[in-house]
């Protein structure tokens, strides 16, 4: 799929989680269209109104005043508007069907033995007694329980990015499937102003509940490992002779231990974003969470797609790391999440992003777990399974995962072994 019909491209998230470093990469803007078209694609219920226009003639083109709503603002929806403007309610992705999906993948069996070293669990307490990140209470934060938990609530949300032709100027729906209840979390300053206002939107729509449930089973089976196992390497604890084995050692940590310790007191608020997304007096956003989630655009963002208000997270970011089905949530929502100029790596392991020649030409053209690392962290570009290597973690978790589903990856390049960032 063209990588222009997922232009989600805020000022905002400009930056990609860099999940280990923090560090930030810079989004491209959406380019503009030579000539005026509409484009239906039945897959996402993505419709594009696009056009180039000079100024000398942008008087005699109506506005496009995108939605009706204030931000805040709630619309509940009869069965023709969600039909006409959310391309319906697909029953295959609804709460149950996507729970039913996960655990027929993932066996609360073997998602024990793949984590037995997890936060909270018997072996964790063993471990963590006597050290400094001890906790007496501490639950068992990365549950199967709560993954299955995450699972139901996201797939109950749809989100729509409407976008100004030729612009990073945005506005995000948000809908609730089961309430049928539409509401307006997010809309850049400049979406409706003069200059802007005359430009068309583009618009795609973003199904949570497809998470593990289109392409081939194989495909299934590989996005889940694929899911693992970059979250078991930001979150593991392990060490070359770990007991067990250091892959066993995958979701012991959910903070980033020198945000927690106070080594670094760095509040992670990006200023260019700061209008939007102002951090809370004396509140840090650090990395928390099952894939390190970090930057006050992020738990903004992400805090206005769970919860419809952009204030929760942002004026408790520890909610994250507090709360394993919260955790895990954001992680599913930004696995799903295409940040312009990148695809999602939920697109990307079921094969529905196609490389164009600017991504070959940066060795990007065989989609699989490899090319998930890049969206994920371009700071591992170029990288093999060698000594040191951070891929060699997470290729190590891809290939045991994997081989437990009994699916062959021979074929599949899973290191970033002559790869550019987006």
């Amino acid at each position: 799929m063209p990588m222009t019909k997922f232009p989600l491209s805020f000022k905002w998230l400009r930056h990609s989680l860099c999940l280990t470093l923090g560090a930030a990469l810079l989004a491209a803007p959406l380019s503009v269209f030579a000539a005026e078209t509409t484009v239906q694609n039945t897959r996402t219920g993505f419709t594009s109104h696009t056009g180039s226009h000079s100024q000398s003639h942008a008087a005699a083109y109506p506005k496009f005043t995108g939605s009706p709503l204030a931000v805040g603002e709630h619309r509940l929806l009869s069965r023709q508007d969600l039909v006409r403007e959310w391309d319906d309610v697909d029953p295959d992705y609804l709460p149950e069907k996507a729970r039913e999906a996960v655990k027929a993948l993932l066996p609360e069996k073997d998602f024990e033995e793949l984590f037995p070293y997890r936060l909270g669990s018997e072996e964790w307490f063993k471990v963590a007694q006597g050290k400094e990140y001890y906790k007496a209470d501490q639950s068992d934060y990365f549950s199967y329980d709560h993954l299955m938990d995450a699972v139901t609530e996201v797939s109950n949300l749809k989100i729509k990015i409407g976008t100004r032709v030729g612009t990073a100027s945005q506005e995000i729906h948000r809908l609730d499937k089961e309430a049928k209840v539409e509401t307006l979390v997010l809309r850049s300053a400049d979406f409706n102003s003069d200059e802007n206002s005359r430009k068309p939107i583009e618009t795609v729509i973003i199904d949570f509940g497809a998470f593990l449930k289109e392409g081939f089973k194989k495909d299934r089976k590989r996005e889940l490992a694929a899911f693992l196992a970059n979250l078991s390497h930001e979150t593991g604890g392990g060490w070359t002779g770990a007991p067990g084995g250091e892959l066993r050692w995958g979701l012991f940590w959910n903070e980033n231990i020198a945000g927690r310790t106070g080594a670094n007191m760095d509040a992670f608020v990006d200023p260019d974003n700061a209008a939007l997304f102002p951090g809370t007096p004396k509140k840090r956003y650090y990395g928390r969470g099952p894939i390190m989630l970090s930057w006050n655009f992020n738990y903004g963002l992400f805090s206005s797609i769970i919860y419809g208000d952009k204030s929760v997270l942002l004026d408790h970011p520890e909610q994250v790391a507090e709360d394993g089905k919260l955790g895990y949530m954001t992680a599913i929502l930004f696995w799903m999440t295409p940040q312009n100029p990148k695809p999602s790596a939920h697109d990307v392991m079921v094969g529905r992003w196609k490389p164009n020649a600017e991504e070959k030409l940066k060795g990007l053209e065989k989609p699989g777990f490899g090319v998930t690392i890049i969206v994920l962290n371009g700071l591992e570009a170029n990288l093999g399974e060698t000594e040191g290597s951070p891929v060699l973690r997470r290729a190590g978790h891809y290939r045991e995962i994997t081989q437990r589903m009994g699916v062959d990856i021979s074929d599949e390049k899973i290191d970033t072994l002559n790869m550019k960032p987006f």
